[in-house]
């Protein structure tokens, strides 16, 4: 099935205006919602790992390492990550999320799971069964390069370590 540009245009917009309340930051008044997409996926990764070094996090969130840095400076004045040095080798630094940091995340995710529950608790079992098959079947498809995409090499990045 094949659609416009007007017509894409049109039915996203139509859902926007649906969920706005939902996506407004009067919705989400916790910590994470103030941080910009990049911050939020560093600590949904540290959250899950404990802690990693920088290239870790640059790699995860797909961005060179010296704007990594700068995330995690940013979470760091926000008080919701830490830098250590090993012990063993001061060159060496993990970062870890704070305890703040946590409580925020944990905050976070309870606000999505009493939405995620009010929307999912409207469907049939039925329905929960095809939206979970259609989700899946969407990341599939944005996981696989697009035919514009398939020829292009991956650019090699240089990556400069700051050691402080």
């Amino acid at each position: 099935m094949e659609f416009t540009m007007a017509e894409m245009e049109d039915w996203i917009f139509q859902y926007i205006d649906r969920i706005k309340a939902l996506i407004s930051p009067q919705t989400w008044s916790n910590a994470l919602m103030n941080c910009s997409k990049n911050e939020a996926f560093a600590l949904l990764f540290l959250y899950r790992r404990g802690q990693a070094n920088m290239t870790q996090i640059a790699d995860y969130v797909g961005v060179p390492l010296n704007t990594a840095t700068g995330i995690i400076n940013r979470l760091e004045k926000k008080e919701l990550v830490s830098r250590e040095r090993s012990h063993e080798d001061k060159r060496v630094v993990t970062i870890g999320m704070t305890d703040k940091g946590k409580a925020c995340l944990k905050d976070s995710m309870q606000e999505f799971l009493i939405y995620g529950q009010r929307l999912l608790g409207t469907l049939t079992p039925e329905e929960l069964e095809w939206g979970t098959r259609i989700l899946e079947k969407l990341a599939v498809a944005l996981e696989e390069p697009g035919e514009d995409q398939r020829d292009v090499k991956p650019e090699k990045k240089v990556r400069k370590i700051h050691i402080e």
